[in-house]
């Protein structure tokens, strides 16, 4: 299985961090059966409308699951359609490499029975339970065939992850186990959304976020964002104690957007993390518990002040508590970019000594402690950030994800 798993990953990376870790062999299954139920292994947030226009062609995207299961069902989203989305037809698949699919693992998905189906302005639609064993960490393609003209997909505008399409005009590709057809790429993830896993897991662990969290100056195709991270520390050495399949009894989700404020929605392409809370985190099946990392943005648009965050985050935190769900917040990173000011930084700290000693979250990561300068903690590190003075690089993002106490994500 482990082949599986790690199909189209960095194995580099993968076999160095498991070195790091000490890891041995022991990525155990359970031989006790568990009723299976669905939950989240996969997740992007639809953020706006891709510039480019779709015409009688098919996109392939490329996802990976963090959950093994017996079954799958993918979203389909047109939340920000400009007209009625007609699907003619899609197919669920492991990736090989590029575009290219393992044979014989291509199957149809339905909608309500049918190979076709149109999906409202707004709206978004469940394809049929399919039947399909799934390992966890596997590359898999959701293959969508476009029939219409003109066609403006709802996207997350940077998924760090190369998939594909057809020419315009070309057709139905669904099928196609070859890559010949897929003469184009994207790091767009176009119209999809969610996958869900008929699993044994116990709970999806959705992170909301922004710019960090999505991944920005992470590499592409690389998966090393912070919560990667974690979940290859969880995945590689479950710890002491915790029991069979503990590598994989939670599904990760990643629903950070570049760019989000907690309190202001900024354009089309970054709802306010108050207003996309429900969509995009408390509907998403099977959640057990938020990780809530947010606020450097609102603090930098000078249109926020800490009083005015933390309001924001108390209602987040409030509105998780009432689904009888736990939230683990984070501190807001250094930042010293050149439009960044000493208020902004007051504000910072304001908003963390709340974090740290007052706010209602029911576990705290200190990303501020992991990655601040030892000289000057009002800037990044140096050797942890990626060179605009906001992102980490992708040294620093691993430090991020190595730093976090397993427990906070562990604990019921």
């Amino acid at each position: 299985m482990i082949v599986k798993w790690f199909r189209g990953a960095r194995v580099s990376f993968v076999l160095i961090l498991a070195l790091a870790l000490g890891v041995g062999g022991g990525l155990a299954r359970d031989a006790a059966a568990k009723q299976a139920q669905w939950v989240a292994a996969w997740g992007f947030s639809i953020q706006g409308r891709s510039p480019t226009l779709l015409n009688n062609q098919t996109v392939r995207m490329i996802a990976r699951p963090t959950v093994s299961g017996s079954a799958v069902r993918v979203l389909i989203d047109n939340f920000f359609g400009t007209s009625p989305l007609v699907v003619g037809s899609a197919s669920f698949a492991v990736r090989n490499n590029g575009a290219q699919l393992v044979p014989a693992t291509v199957q149809p998905l339905t909608f309500n029975g049918s190979a076709s189906v149109i999906i409202p302005i707004g709206g978004s639609m469940y394809t049929d339970a399919l039947a399909f064993e799934i390992d966890a960490w596997a590359d898999v393609a959701v293959s969508v065939y476009l029939p219409g003209a003109g066609v403006q997909a709802s996207r997350h505008n940077n998924a760090r992850t190369t998939s594909f399409l057809t020419a315009s005009g070309s057709g139905d590709h669904t099928r196609d186990e070859a890559s010949t057809a897929f003469t184009t790429t994207t790091t767009e993830m176009l119209f999809t959304s969610a996958i869900d896993v008929s699993s044994d897991a116990r709970s999806a662990v959705v992170f909301l976020g922004d710019s960090i969290t999505d991944g920005t100056a992470t590499t592409t195709d690389g998966h090393d964002r912070w919560h990667d991270i974690l979940y290859l520390r969880r995945l590689l050495d479950p710890g002491p104690g915790a029991g069979p399949k503990a590598d994989q009894d939670l599904g990760f989700v990643n629903e950070g957007i570049g760019g989000n404020r907690v309190t202001v929605t900024v354009g089309q392409g970054s709802p306010a993390a108050v207003q996309r809370l429900d969509r995009d985190v408390l509907e998403r099946t099977g959640i057990g518990k938020v990780v809530f990392f947010e606020g450097t943005n609102d603090l930098a648009s000078g249109q926020v002040n800490a009083d005015q965050l933390i309001a924001g985050m108390m209602e987040i935190i409030d509105r998780v508590h009432a689904r009888k769900l736990n939230i683990v917040g984070a501190t807001i990173i250094p930042r010293s970019n050149a439009t960044w000011t000493a208020q902004m930084t007051a504000y910072r700290h304001q908003v963390n000594d709340w974090i740290l000693h007052r706010a209602r979250f029911d576990g705290v990561i200190d990303f501020d402690k992991v990655m601040r300068d030892a000289t000057n903690p009002d800037i990044m590190a140096p050797r942890l950030e990626f060179g605009d003075h906001i992102h980490p690089n992708p040294f620093g993002y691993l430090q991020m994800g190595q730093s976090i106490n397993m427990s906070l994500i562990d604990r019921r």
